[in-house]
């Protein structure tokens, strides 16, 4: 019999995407599957758009809002499946993705291997999602995936993997008290339990981009400040814990580079122990790099405008080609839908 695959679906005020979800996860050519979406403590129609899939054999659960770890924790603990397929509320998975990365479950890959796939950003028009690979797009190490992760400030959408129940069991479950980088987190525990990562290029799916309300952008909320700084730490900690060499530092060092303007100059804090740390790994922690568009702004009004600017800048450019893509993906519903009127 083919191995039974659960996929995961943790809903949160998805009433506008949850449908579409579904169903791609009702659509996957591997038969031998299961689909469970916990409801997270919703507020709009999320629930009652769910529960019209039960007749369909998906498993609908509803629980007080507690956060999406601990929705995806849920999930798990009723889950069946030998193999773990995550799915947000508002991805999509291609019609043929687990099969194709089963096949090599079925050829013999190790339990202890993660099957990734390819990813493209799209916003409402899935038809124009864009793939752009990365260096993260083939079959790695664990350290070197990490290092190569750090040093070019990539990463893999939580929906390309598939992960064996036995893998997932070993990682551990999904830290309930990261409020942003849950994912990235997570993903690292997995890593360091593998084998390694295996890259499937004809398997993709569709991540629709948020923008930056999502719940990954720290913005200028403390709290998940606090929370991105701990899960830059454990990604330097997991990366040197697989290889302490010359290379993974410069790699760490790159990283925390990377996020300084996240934190500055809020939190001098997290830029103290930011600037430690980089001493402690052989290098210096220097200023964010501001790009001459907003340079301007540091000397009328100081660091701490000039870098609300440069993080916040592009939410405004994103918002109004949002606003296009929906026109006209509801432009091209109204066609579709005066040609089968016809």
């Amino acid at each position: 019999m083919k191995p039974l695959v659960s996929i995961l679906i943790p809903a949160y005020n998805a009433e506008k995407w949850i449908a579409e979800t579904i169903h791609s996860a009702l659509e996957q050519t591997w038969e031998s599957k299961e689909i469970i979406v916990v409801v997270d403590g919703c507020t709009d129609r999320t629930l009652s758009i769910v529960r019209h899939f039960e007749s369909r054999g998906v498993q609908v659960v509803d629980q007080a809002n507690e956060g999406g770890p601990a929705a995806r924790n849920t999930a798990f603990s009723l889950s069946r499946g030998e193999y773990i397929q995550w799915l947000d509320h508002d991805d999509l998975l291609a019609p043929d993705k687990i099969s194709k990365q089963m096949a090599l479950v079925c050829g013999g890959c190790s339990r202890r291997t993660l099957l990734s796939c390819a990813w493209g950003r799209f916003m409402y028009r899935r038809g124009r999602a864009k793939f752009v690979p990365s260096g993260l797009w083939s079959d790695l190490a664990p350290a070197e995936f990490l290092l190569r992760k750090l040093e070019q400030k990539a990463f893999m959408q939580t929906a390309v993997w598939l992960v064996s129940r036995e893998l997932t069991l070993a990682a551990g479950p999904w830290d309930t008290t990261m409020l942003t980088d849950d994912d990235g987190e997570y993903f690292c525990r997995l890593l360091l339990a593998s084998d390694g990562v295996k890259f499937v290029p004809d398997a993709r799916i569709y991540f629709r981009s948020s923008g930056y309300s999502q719940a990954s952008f720290a913005g200028r909320s403390n709290q998940k400040l606090d929370a991105l700084w701990g899960s830059i730490q454990l990604h330097l900690r997991y990366l040197l814990s697989l290889e302490d060499s010359e290379r993974s530092r410069a790699a760490c060092l790159k990283h925390l580079q990377d996020y300084v303007i996240d934190f500055y100059p809020q939190r001098p804090d997290i830029l103290s122990q930011m600037k430690r740390t980089a001493e402690d790994l052989g290098g210096r922690l220097q200023p964010p790099n501001l790009s001459w568009k907003y340079a301007w702004i540091k000397t009328l009004f100081g660091w701490n405008w000039a870098t609300r600017a440069q993080v916040f800048t592009p939410n405004v450019r994103w918002s109004l080609v949002r606003w296009w893509d929906k026109v006209s993906y509801e432009i091209e519903k109204k066609r579709l839908a005066g040609g089968f009127q016809m």
